[in-house]
């Protein structure tokens, strides 16, 4: 009764998402309830979006107050709530310039439009293969995925992709057109796969020698994801452009692009704008993320990340090729005898939430305020149903 019911209310909607047929009715801390009391452990999180859990006290405190005050200012006015998150940001990243968005392939679109002001005429930017960057045209065709592709040519001119981890082909793509390389830290769609610290410092002097812009979209690994505010941080290289979403306001509309001087002088009133983009409401439950985001919750989430990962790394399963990530952003890899969306499923039939990433991966997203409880749980159940297979 309750999915065809389900079905007559939302028969209107595009029918672009494959929908899992469960109807959630609320969620504490790691776990969603849904409308027949069952009790789910989220491990998805959104897709890395609500980091701190469901109904957080104190990020649910912050958006209440603000509620109270107005929930929107046209940006032609000055924002005290924007101004503070961006000196948060830059002090904390060591960035000059914090534009606010509503989501991550909006902040990736005004970092494509901040780097074709940049290079004046230059327009060329590298990305990898395998990777995501959003939706939209221009995000899309950054994304060195072709089935993102299919039946939405013309791409966006300018883009070219070589393989991931791979300085050498990245000085065969550059010419004279190149103005920007553009890279996820950690490849969140594209399965879990981990830049390596020599890889990040090499595209940093790459670009240097060049005079190209190193764009990181971490929109997905940043926010504490890793155990640091943002993945790149672990390399200590800074880039030119930052971008970055999910998790920044657990759960509301936000983006950010981040930028250094050079390239953010160049945008000037009726450069670049929104709407919507910087609502005051969002802005509020970041700046409570950020606050929360403080040096023992980083350690902590570092320290959790190793020890949940050692136990998935414990399961012996002939299936499993790999275990890899960094903090609570995680991949379990298959061999190809063994599809993880059915994984994925028997997870669900057990009350448990992930994703997949690519063909082979299992995508595990823990929120920070699981534990070793959680853990264990989670280790335990897959371990149960990977016996089925």
């Amino acid at each position: 009764m309750q999915s065809e019911q389900n079905e007559q209310l939302t028969s209107h909607l595009l029918k672009n998402y494959a929908r899992y047929e469960i109807y959630f009715s609320h969620g504490e801390g790691a776990y969603l309830y849904d409308t027949n009391g069952n009790k789910y452990l989220d491990f998805l999180c959104g897709i890395a979006v609500t980091s701190f859990g469901h109904n957080h006290p104190v990020i649910k405190s912050a958006i209440k107050e603000q509620l109270d005050k107005f929930w929107h200012l046209s940006n032609l006015f000055v924002s005290s709530l924007q101004e503070d998150v961006a000196n948060t940001l830059a002090a904390r990243t060591g960035m000059e310039y914090v534009f606010f968005s509503n989501s991550g392939t909006e902040a990736n679109e005004a970092a494509i439009k901040f780097t074709r002001k940049w290079g004046n005429g230059r327009y060329g930017i590298i990305s990898t293969l395998k990777s995501f960057h959003g939706r939209t045209m221009g995000a899309v065709s950054a994304s060195g995925q072709e089935k993102l592709w299919k039946g939405f040519y013309p791409l966006l001119e300018g883009f070219s992709y070589v393989p991931y981890n791979d300085l050498e082909a990245i000085r065969a793509a550059i010419n004279g057109n190149t103005a920007a390389v553009i890279i996820e830290p950690i490849q969140g769609e594209g399965g879990i796969a981990v830049a390596s610290e020599e890889y990040l410092k090499g595209l940093r002097k790459i670009c240097d020698e060049h005079n190209l812009l190193l764009i990181f979209d971490e929109i997905q690994c940043g926010f504490g994801r890793t155990g640091k505010l943002f993945a790149h941080q672990w390399a200590g290289v800074k880039p030119d452009i930052l971008t970055s979403a999910k998790g920044i306001a657990n759960g509301l509309p936000l983006g950010a692009t981040l930028c250094t001087k050079a390239v953010g002088d160049l945008m000037t009133p009726g450069s670049h704008g929104t709407t919507f983009g910087g609502n005051p409401v969002a802005l509020a439950a970041s700046k409570a993320v950020l606050d929360l985001l403080n040096d023992d919750m980083l350690i902590n989430i570092r320290s959790n990340g190793e020890y949940f990962m050692g136990l998935l790394k414990d399961i012996k399963h002939k299936a499993i090729t790999e275990v890899r990530g960094k903090g609570l952003m995680i991949g379990v890899e298959f061999k190809n005898e063994v599809s993880p969306k059915d994984v994925l499923k028997k997870l669900m039939e057990h009350n448990i939430l992930s994703a997949t990433a690519g063909d082979t991966v299992l995508r595990i997203l823990p929120p920070f305020v699981a534990g070793k409880e959680e853990f264990h749980y989670y280790a335990k159940t897959l371990t149960e149903v990977l016996a089925e297979f």
